[in-house]
């Protein structure tokens, strides 16, 4: 036993990268929760394994007494025998390893030593990422369980969660991936790792990857919005008036900005300057749509901007992407209306001017006044807004008549 378990603690210190200390630490205390019973009554016992010669032994811990001794205690005639100085009220460390106690350990302990030493091998991933959380990094498909993806980072399992997983992207077992590292979880039974590719913090370090000017402190990223492998907002700003931090994350003829989206299968990314005026960052934010003007509701904390109505249609997106991403990008909701509706001189106030809209949207879907005025609260103003926007998210819209608007949506479909 001694000569087989010495070679299998040198077989996993020098395959596994596990010490031999730990190692043997791990297997003493595995060896002593499986053997107790075998061992020795007493409350207070240890194993020790010699890292040298392998050998396996078993102490107790047992206060020296007269006569009548109990499981925790030895009578001073036997304790003389080995430790002739012993007197009464003496704690003296007295072998109790039993005959065959490494067939004994070898048969009731194997369980716990590979549970010992998954839980030492996970240690050591704790060890070697716990710093590189939120941070990218590098590894190769390895496999595919229940949706989640398992990733090999040479050192330490990950997986990413099929929530972390952008929709549309294919992997195959052997393709190197980056990631960014959102978790290391020791507890668990899977792999330690927890990384993700949907995150916006992904996005984030790409840029920062990328940007030079972000690592001299130059360039901030402000606020970061994605919805996976569709669309990503950034905002930016900059702690120096020479630098244009919409230019720097951009690069000379986009070659940074590419890079990012090279890495993000083409995902579109919208780069706009940060503003502390609400007004000019909610404008920057709908960019690509040109703003007419943006009125600032302060009690609803809501923004009614008024658009063109040749803008209306850009500054919602396909099915309210832009305006929905803008509205998380500056953390205010956002009400959007073309001037056809802000036209009317009876509206002077934002909730007037809302609830006109709300008439004329109903007028136009065919749905009551109650849902509409539910949509144009949710940032679907217009018609065409509508049109464009994902059903699922309209009919889902807390006090939408689902029922009339899906039929209205059957109606426009047709039209």
């Amino acid at each position: 036993m001694a000569n087989e378990l010495l070679t299998i603690l040198e077989y996993i210190e020098q395959e596994r990268g596990i010490s031999r200390e730990s190692l043997i630490k791990a297997l003493e205390s595995a060896i002593l929760t499986a053997s107790r019973k075998s061992i020795h009554p007493a409350s207070e016992l240890t194993v020790k394994i010699d890292p040298h010669s392998g050998k396996i032994q078993a102490w107790a811990k047992l206060e020296v007494v007269a006569a009548n001794p109990n499981s925790d205690q030895l009578i001073l005639a036997r304790a003389k025998e080995r430790f002739p100085d012993a007197k009464v009220g003496d704690k003296v460390d007295w072998e109790v390893t039993p005959r065959n106690f490494g067939r004994i350990a070898a048969q009731t302990a194997r369980q716990a030593i590979v549970q010992q030493l998954r839980r030492a091998e996970k240690e050591n991933v704790q060890e070697e990422f716990a710093d590189r959380v939120g941070q990218i990094i590098n590894g190769t498909v390895r496999r595919f369980e229940g949706g989640s993806i398992i990733i090999d980072f040479q050192k330490a399992e990950g997986i990413m969660p099929a929530k972390e997983k952008v929709r549309d992207e294919q992997y195959m077992p052997g393709d190197r991936i980056n990631v960014l590292l959102q978790k290391v979880d020791i507890n668990s039974a899977g792999p330690s790792l927890i990384v993700s590719r949907a995150s916006s913090d992904f996005v984030v370090k790409l840029f920062e990857r990328e940007v030079s000017e972000m690592h001299d402190g130059i360039v901030k990223i402000v606020a970061c919005v994605r919805e996976p492998g569709k669309r990503t907002k950034i905002a930016v700003t900059s702690s120096d008036p020479r630098v244009d931090p919409v230019g720097a994350c951009v690069g000379i003829r986009g070659i940074r900005v590419r890079r990012v989206t090279d890495e993000l299968d083409n995902e579109r990314i919208d780069i706009v300057p940060y503003d502390e005026d609400i007004k000019k960052y909610a404008a920057n934010a709908l960019a690509p749509a040109k703003v007419q003007s943006v009125e600032v509701d302060e009690e609803k904390h809501e923004l009614l901007v008024t658009v063109s109505d040749e803008q209306s249609r850009i500054a919602f997106g396909r099915r309210a992407q832009n305006v929905r991403l803008s509205a998380k990008l500056i953390g205010w909701n956002i009400s959007l209306r073309s001037d056809e509706t802000s036209a009317s001189p009876a509206a002077p106030s934002i909730g007037e001017q809302r609830d006109a809209a709300a008439a004329k949207l109903a007028a136009d879907l065919g749905i009551s006044v109650d849902s509409a005025r539910h949509l144009v609260e949710n940032g679907f103003v217009t018609i065409d807004g509508v049109r464009v926007a994902d059903p699922a998210a309209l009919t889902a819209i807390e006090g939408v008549d689902a029922q009339e608007l899906t039929a209205a949506l059957e109606r426009l479909a047709r039209d």
